[in-house]
């Protein structure tokens, strides 16, 4: 690349994360800081840590986080010490199956989750069918909180895990040699020594599972947990134009997301032990013994168990034309699948989010391309902007950046012939490319990064223009990555669920995840329908997913890390 061409790629991109990111996130903190005179006032956060219901829903919000990421953490810890350390019979299975609760947003695990645990569901009904109850009890209502937990933390300790895992694969092993000489083993030597070790790569995964528990909307929406404040964001999305309070309510999330961010980054990101490389040392890996094995699959499969309860009890709502009050589902049928993909809205929704998820990849492809490629392969003064502005997305929750759309788009502003309101195909793609950007960045610089350069320099020194060994050289030599960082982009997008609740305010715009919360809300058959689509997309995910960690192997936990 010329360098006239790749500052004039750096001057695009810096245009569109003005236009795209900054600017919408400006709008927020102007919304929230500055009166209808324009003049700065602390006066609209005041009253949100004043006004008892907003100080609820936030003290809930960070609450749920808080429980959230130390329950993935309890759960991913052990799973990666022993997917580091041991040999076991069938490990290579339960390390994919493990990962198979990333198929699907949590919400629509939410959709079993009220149906096992409902008055009139599975739990209950086996109590009473046993005689351990002898009257249904309402569960989600009496410990609604609590499923939230349990369900986020089902949900996102894969991304955990794949952190804590990447980190002790690159712990230096004759560090911890070096403790047990000393007498320092067991759980001493693992808080002493591999702890510190890891501790970027657990800090770096629990800072996107805080993040993304913190302003999960979806699941308070199914769980009518309405003192949260994400689900009070949305519903003061009606009063977007005329009340300061929902600004000023997002700018206190946005700069909880940003403080937490920025300690990950920059506290452990720059703070690194310094270890030899790994490859001059024996593998740490050793064969269990059969008593050994045995615990160690027992733990992966009731770990696996318990988080694809949810989704497995999707999988039976789909199939079931009646489920009430009883165990298993009273009538079987396939019906649901068909009427998911021949009733109107659902078919709409299917043909919308594949529209949406292209346009998505494609603009995450040309503009992820090509900040790695400037950050790998130039010496472009300031390149570092721009990769820590392709990070940053990692920051600002799904929810935040959607508020923030519909502010720059609003009557007056800049941006109003992007309105959502009227057709919001333009930032529905925009913000699901913005919200998916870092996964192609890395990918394709982790691709750059193991591939010389003498290739590409050997090309041009024959004669071969620069762009024309980008295509020839290049490309081939790092498609696996970029392959990868698509496939990523592409199933994130066709599930993003913040996003698409937000902005998608017509029916004819619907995508999948928008149709599913719709169905649920209907009468009659719309929660089976509503889970029927959900296989549909949990089938689409998983084999998108699958073909991502083939092309990536164990690179694929560096996808989710901030640093």
């Amino acid at each position: 690349m010329s360098k006239q061409a790749a500052w004039l790629f750096y001057a695009l991109a810096i245009a569109f994360f003005g236009a795209f990111f900054l600017w919408p996130i400006g709008r927020i903190l102007a919304g929230g800081f500055f009166d209808a005179d324009g003049a700065f006032t602390l006066q609209y956060v005041r009253e949100v840590f004043a006004n008892p219901l907003y100080l609820e829903g936030l003290w809930n919000a960070f609450l749920l986080a808080v429980c959230s990421t130390l329950g993935a953490l309890c759960i991913a810890t052990p799973l990666a010490w022993i997917a580091d350390r041991r040999e076991f019979f069938g490990k290579r299975v339960f390390m994919v199956l493990v990962l198979l609760p990333l198929m699907l947003p949590p919400f629509v695990g939410a959709l079993g989750m009220r149906q096992l645990f409902g008055v009139y569901g599975a739990f209950n009904a086996a109590l009473l069918q046993s005689g351990l109850l002898e009257n249904p009890v309402d569960w989600l209502g009496q410990f609604r909180f609590g499923g939230m937990v349990v369900l986020l933390s089902l949900s996102l300790y894969p991304i955990l895990y794949l952190n804590i895992l990447a980190a002790l694969s690159n712990c230096d092993p004759s560090l911890e040699e070096a403790a047990e000489n000393m007498g320092c083993k067991g759980a001493r030597k693992f808080f002493k020594i591999t702890l510190p070790l890891i501790a970027p790569g657990v800090f770096s995964g629990g800072i996107l599972v805080f993040i993304w528990a913190l302003t999960e909307l979806g699941v308070p929406l199914l769980f009518d947990y309405s003192r949260i404040a994400s689900v009070q964001v949305f519903n003061g999305l009606s009063e977007i134009g005329n009340n300061p309070f929902p600004y000023a309510l997002v700018s206190v999330l946005l700069a909880c997301s940003l403080i937490l961010y920025a300690i990950g980054r920059w506290t452990f990101g720059r703070k690194r032990h310094a270890m030899l490389a790994k490859a001059t040392h024996v593998s740490r890996t050793r064969p269990a013994t059969i008593r050994r094995s045995i615990v160690c699959a027992s733990i992966f499969t009731i770990i696996i168990i318990f988080a694809l309860l949810p989704h497995l009890a999707v999988i039976f709502i789909s199939f079931s034309a009646d489920w009430y009050h009883s165990v298993w589902p009273n009538a079987w049928t396939l019906h649901n699948y068909t009427a998911a993909l021949g009733e109107g809205m659902t078919v709409g929704a299917v043909r919308n989010s594949l529209g949406y998820a292209s346009g998505a990849t494609v603009l995450a492809l040309l503009l992820g391309g090509g900040i790695a490629f400037l950050t790998e392969r130039t010496r472009l003064p300031g390149r570092w902007l721009l990769d820590a502005l392709a990070m940053l997305p990692l920051a600002v929750p799904g929810l935040v950046l959607a508020f923030g759309y519909l502010a720059m788009t609003g009557k007056g502003e800049l941006f109003s012939f992007l309105n959502p309101v009227e057709n919001p195909v333009a930032l529905l793609v925009i913000a699901y490319g913005m919200r998916r950007l870092p996964f192609m960045v890395r990918c394709i610089s982790a691709g750059l990064g193991q591939t010389s350069p003498a290739y590409e320099e050997a090309a041009q020194n024959l004669g071969c223009p620069p762009l024309r060994a980008l295509r020839r050289i290049t490309l081939p030599l790092v498609s696996a990555s970029v392959l990868a960082g698509a496939i990523l982009v592409f199933s994130q997008a066709m599930l993003e669920v913040s996003d698409s609740l937000v902005l998608a305010q017509k029916q004819e715009f619907y995508p999948i995840t928008k149709a599913i919360y719709e169905l649920v809300n209907y009468l009659g058959n719309g929660p089976f329908l509503a889970c029927a689509l959900g296989v549909w997309a949990m089938v689409f995910l998983g084999f998108t997913f699958l073909g991502a960690g083939l092309l990536l192997g164990k690179k694929l936990g560096r996808i989710f890390s901030v640093k």
